[in-house]
């Protein structure tokens, strides 16, 4: 994924926004916490993840846990293509989700019918 795709794709998230920090770091939220970082200068990403793909994932080239975060299962990719697209989109989401289940009650998106109550489910285009 490059970075556009990267945006949109995060931006498919109900409630997701973006804020630029750090310098050159893109960072989008869910009720103010943050489920993914963009370089914009050195095209890396940042997530976090559960333990057990953490553990599987610092083990492949180009992936490494995150630095001041790793202790949270946070990794960073030193290349955007160092996933596959299809994986890293599911990655993210996990991320997404795993955030906004830590975010305020009041920034979860509006439950609908049919839903799974907690859950970030994605826009529809």
């Amino acid at each position: 994924m490059d970075v556009e795709s990267s945006r949109s794709y995060c931006f498919s998230f109900s409630q997701a926004t973006e804020n630029l920090q750090w310098g050159d770091d893109l960072c989008f939220t869910i009720g103010g916490k943050i489920f993914l970082t963009l370089g914009l200068d050195n095209r890396r990403m940042c997530f976090k993840c559960v333990p057990e793909k953490f553990a599987e994932l610092v083990k492949q080239e180009h992936i490494r846990p995150a630095p001041y975060v790793g202790r949270y299962n946070w990794v960073v990719l030193n290349r955007l293509d160092a996933l596959r697209d299809g994986e890293l989109q599911e990655l993210i989401e996990q991320s997404s989700e795993m955030v906004a289940a830590k975010a305020p009650k009041n920034s979860h998106p509006i439950e609908k019918k049919g839903t799974v109550k907690g859950k970030i489910h994605r826009k529809k285009s």
